[in-house]
């Protein structure tokens, strides 16, 4: 009776997880929508997966469907990790148990903001910017390394940190990322790669942020006051600074209106080097 069990149970294959895994890191952020912003390409790539479990049911296969297109949204890579365990329910249903609709949805929406939250801090909080201030100087010298190398490993490592999500999440089923939210230690990475992003933020401002006044004053007898050597005297690169800072608290206020910033610096720029002020 045992055998007979094993035999019909049924088990999805690299092969369905793989095509899950593809179809929906090559469209995540392509096929948004204002209404279901993701859901439409997790759809999609829970296809393969369905049609292999519900192969002989097909209302559960429409029902699926259905689940799958609510509302959905995510850190792509991270959010691999909802991928896996979505499989791993959807396995344990096609088997007989007892997993309502509401029981996928419900763990897929509230994964969705918190694996969220982790992917933005760790990846592009981190990863991002330590990848491209590597290549920042290649860049710098002309060579079109500096251009293709940030795009090649970001990709490679963000597609190696997925594929192991989706597959662990997978084995482990539901309880998996439910203990990893729950330990202590993943406040701890958080808090590691904030740390680290905004330590390569600043190294990046004080590298490649240059702003020195030119401004002279002539005095009796024949002495030259240069403004630029008073303020190097009070801190070194304090014109930078305060230019990263005056960007930085605008954000806080206003948000990332990317426009208006650029477009406020090429205007302080032209206006303080007509004056002589830059």
């Amino acid at each position: 009776m045992e055998n007979t069990t094993d035999v019909n149970q049924k088990k999805l294959t690299k092969k369905e997880i793989s095509k899950t895994f593809w179809i929906y890191q090559l469209g995540c952020e392509l096929s948004n929508s204002y209404e279901r912003l993701q859901s439409l390409i997790f759809c999609a790539s829970m296809i393969p997966a369905i049609k292999k479990l519900y192969a002989d049911n097909e209302d559960e296969q429409r029902e699926a469907l259905k689940r799958h297109l609510a509302f959905f949204n995510t850190e792509g890579t991270i959010g691999a990790s909802i991928q896996g365990i979505s499989l791993a329910m959807e396995e344990e249903r096609a088997n007989g148990a007892d997993i309502g609709d509401s029981a996928i949805t419900s763990i897929k929406t509230g994964l969705m903001g918190p694996l969220a939250g982790i992917g933005d801090s760790i990846v592009w909080a981190a990863i991002m910017p330590l990848i491209i201030s590597i290549f920042i100087p290649i860049a710098k010298n002309g060579s079109i390394m500096g251009g293709l190398g940030p795009l090649v490993i970001y990709t490679v490592l963000t597609m190696y940190i997925s594929w192991g999500l989706i597959n662990k999440s997978y084995t482990l089923g539901r309880n998996s990322i439910m203990a990893l939210l729950k330990d202590g230690k993943i406040k701890q990475v958080i808090y590691g790669a904030n740390v680290l992003g905004m330590m390569m933020m600043g190294a990046l401002s004080a590298s490649y942020v240059n702003i020195a006044s030119p401004m002279k004053f002539h005095v009796s007898g024949g002495a030259t006051i240069v403004v630029q050597d008073i303020l190097d005297q009070i801190m070194r690169g304090i014109l930078p600074l305060t230019a990263v800072f005056l960007i930085y608290f605008y954000m806080v206020k206003k948000g990332p209106r990317y426009g208006i910033i650029i477009g406020t610096i090429v205007a302080v720029s032209i206006i303080g080097s007509f004056l002589g002020l830059l």
